[in-house]
């Protein structure tokens, strides 16, 4: 390791001042909105963690999780704060990436968290759009009586359904009727945004992938041919633990699960999608611009409690756990309440 870098990560010397200077340029790049030129990172799993100076980057690594926000606030070299931060490439990434490499050696211990202590917050706090894809599994279609679509089907999901891994959904505070459903799907977070986005290239448009559950209420979803009541009851658009950066993994070929209560109820592939992520985003960015940040909710499979025979039906209660396993990606875990 050269002596700049060595200097970086002790937080000392010359090395340090000028990625520090790098990163306050970068930054004033981005509020002008003009590009940083910045290579995205490799092989990082990031998320917001929930610390007691509130909201802030986390990393995976092999020697826990790094409070990012924190090692900033300690070193003021312009590390990206928030994931959002490195979704959009804001911020100091050389550095971060010097502070991530060879297993986070050069990390400093008092920032690095056991996984099993952290406390999760939504990876994306604010995004522009959530969007959803209905009946994307054949088999899916079939169990409620659908034929499979031939374009995609698109709905939404408010800011305000936004939620973590271990987070809880309460559903006893609410006046809808008990049908409570899961479904497990892929989710992914755009780092480049535009209209008419070539399906060819349309996954270098996307940042990373989670594990999520598009939680709904199926009194709620099907009184009116529109979707949205029953999609969007507050927290039931959780995703995480991580979002995998996209050059982990071939979208298109992941197992995926859900798990009630330690009970398999979905399990399928995703190359069984009827439509692709590129095809998906392809085909929303043909209606409306895409931007940094937006959410998309891929859809799920066959499995699904109002897929059931209707004396088998036995909704979601409080105190069920729910938890959507996807390969490569991670165990989303979400608790009723």
């Amino acid at each position: 390791m050269n002596q700049d870098r060595r200097s970086m990560i002790t937080g000392l010397g010359a090395g340090a001042a000028a990625l520090a200077s790098t990163g306050q340029a970068q930054a004033q790049q981005a509020a002008r909105g003009m590009p940083t030129n910045q290579r995205p990172l490799k092989e990082i799993d990031i998320t917001n963690i929930v610390t007691a100076n509130g909201l802030g980057l986390g990393v995976k690594t092999a020697r826990g999780v790094l409070d990012v926000a924190g090692v900033e606030r300690d070193r003021k070299i312009g590390l990206p704060t928030k994931a959002i931060d490195v979704i959009s490439g804001r911020g100091n990434l050389e550095a971060l990436g010097l502070l991530l490499a060879n297993g986070a050696a050069g990390a400093p211990a008092g920032r690095l968290i056991p996984e099993g202590q952290v406390r999760f917050g939504n990876i994306v706090e604010n995004p522009g759009k959530i969007l959803c894809v209905g009946l994307n599994y054949a088999a899916h279609a079939a169990e409620g009586g659908s034929k499979p679509p031939k374009e995609p089907i698109m709905f939404s999901k408010f800011n305000s359904a936004l939620n973590h891994h271990n987070g809880t959904i309460p559903v006893s505070k609410s006046t809808a009727p008990p049908k409570w459903d899961y479904e497990a799907e892929l989710v992914l977070v755009m780092s480049k945004g535009g209209r008419d986005i070539p399906e060819a290239s349309a996954l270098d448009h996307v940042y990373g992938y989670a594990s999520g559950n598009d939680f709904t209420n199926r009194d709620l979803q099907r009184r009116s041919a529109q979707w949205l009541l029953g999609k969007s009851t507050d927290g039931s658009g959780p995703f995480g633990p991580w979002l995998v950066s996209a050059d982990q993994v071939d979208v298109n070929n992941l197992n995926m699960k859900m798990l009630v209560n330690g009970e398999v109820r979905q399990d399928t592939n995703t190359r069984l999608m009827i439509f692709n992520c590129a095809q998906i985003i392809s085909y929303c960015s043909k209606a409306f611009a895409l931007e940094v940040g937006d959410v998309i909710f891929t859809g799920t499979c066959e499995g699904v409690i109002s897929g059931y025979p209707p004396d088998k039906q036995v909704w979601l209660k409080p105190g069920d756990k729910m938890v959507t396993s996807i390969e490569k990606i991670g165990d989303l875990h979400v608790t009723l309440s």
